[in-house]
């Protein structure tokens, strides 16, 4: 009888699947490091873009400057405006009827793109 004859054990097939895995490699380890990293640089720019739009929505609708939450996000946009957006010193102020409304969609939308594009673009540089 030849070994190909024999009949497979229990025991010889489960030691064939309990074979331990192959080590990983530092190569794979370094590319889900760097897309977590990635990972991580799109979160933050997306939420600072979006806290942006949000302070812009707010003078849109012309919320409460009294509510906590509308402070919170407003004084939040003024520290991420990148001080080129400033509402103080804007890129492009508006005049005329609701020129203050005009000035906040504009300059603080535009923060947002570039958050979103600076973003993307980190992304696309440190994912593997």
């Amino acid at each position: 009888m030849s070994s190909s004859d024999e009949p497979k054990t229990a025991a010889g097939e489960a030691a064939g699947r309990d074979a331990p895995a192959p080590p990983v490699s530092r190569s794979l380890s370094a590319a889900r490091m760097r897309d977590n990293v990635a990972r991580v640089v799109w979160i933050v720019c997306m939420s600072l873009a979006l806290v942006l739009a949000v302070a812009a929505f707010t003078y849109a609708l012309e919320a409460n400057e009294d509510n906590g939450l509308v402070k919170l996000v407003r004084d939040l946009a003024d520290v991420f405006d990148l001080s080129f957006f400033d509402l103080d010193n804007p890129v492009k102020a508006f005049e005329g009827k609701n020129a203050g409304v005009k000035t906040a969609l504009f300059n603080y939308g535009l923060a947002s793109v570039v958050y979103l594009v600076i973003g993307r673009a980190l992304e696309r540089v440190i994912r593997p």
